[in-house]
């Protein structure tokens, strides 16, 4: 602490010093209002020690009821995932609760990943963290271009610290509405690992989020990458992040 002579009176405290931006601040963030939060993980039983070390720093919204990671594990994902949100949605407790976070056994999301999520739900049904597929060539997850008449999930390119609507994402970090799975409007299963072939139609191709995503969206939901959410996937063989 350096000398000084006090003459003024500074002990105000720095966020009474300008309440306009720490109330905008408080609002952004939603802390005073419902962030109950199921965290939900479909896993093979084990996981590596960097990426228990990064869930380990993840901040939880204060005060505020967060459970989880809740662990399904040994089973295909997307039947693991249609039965968490069996479990979650048939609880008479939980099925009251506000949001579903979703975290992969390869993700390393940063600390402040959740909070910035909850800033960035308000006008979608799920957001997620930015992150790409392994390999020198990977792909950024933000499937689709809203805005494009015909329904595709192309790659975007990730625009730097925005919210950037898509028609699909990964499922490595996300955060989802559990309104989405309690109105009754999403026919189950909700999550479908599919490969399948109809003749005079061709064949159908798909991970368990990108089904998700084509039936939710035809309903009206929305979704969003934060770009300012960087999440590792980790290569646990090459112990690389990508």
């Amino acid at each position: 602490m350096k000398p000084a002579v006090v003459v003024e009176n500074l002990n105000l405290g720095l966020h009474n010093a300008d309440l306009v931006a720490a109330a905008e601040r408080l609002s952004r963030g939603k802390t005073y209002q419902d962030l109950s939060t199921i965290i939900i993980c479909p896993t093979r039983g084990m996981i590596p020690d960097r990426v228990v070390q990064s869930w380990m720093g993840l901040i939880r919204p204060m005060n505020q009821k967060c459970i989880g990671p809740i662990f399904f594990r040994g089973y295909e994902v997307g039947e693991a995932y249609n039965m968490a949100f069996d479990f979650i949605t048939n609880h008479p407790d939980l099925s009251k609760w506000k949001y579903v976070l979703t975290i992969e056994e390869d993700n390393l999301p940063p600390p402040d990943g959740l909070i910035k999520l909850y800033e960035s739900i308000e006008d979608y049904d799920v957001v997620g963290g930015l992150y790409w597929t392994k390999g020198e060539g990977g792909q950024p997850m933000i499937y689709g271009d809203p805005s494009v008449p015909e329904l595709n999930f192309i790659p975007q390119v990730p625009r730097p610290d925005t919210i950037q609507q898509a028609n699909g994402l990964g499922m490595g970090f996300n955060l989802w509405k559990i309104s989405m799975f309690t109105d009754g409007k999403i026919p189950k299963p909700w999550f479908k690992t599919a490969q399948e072939f109809t003749p005079g139609v061709g064949a159908k191709v798909y991970t368990q989020d990108l089904y998700f995503f084509e039936q939710a969206g035809k309903l009206g939901y929305k979704f969003a990458c934060d770009t300012r959410v960087h999440v590792g996937h980790l290569d646990p063989q090459s112990d690389v992040v990508w």
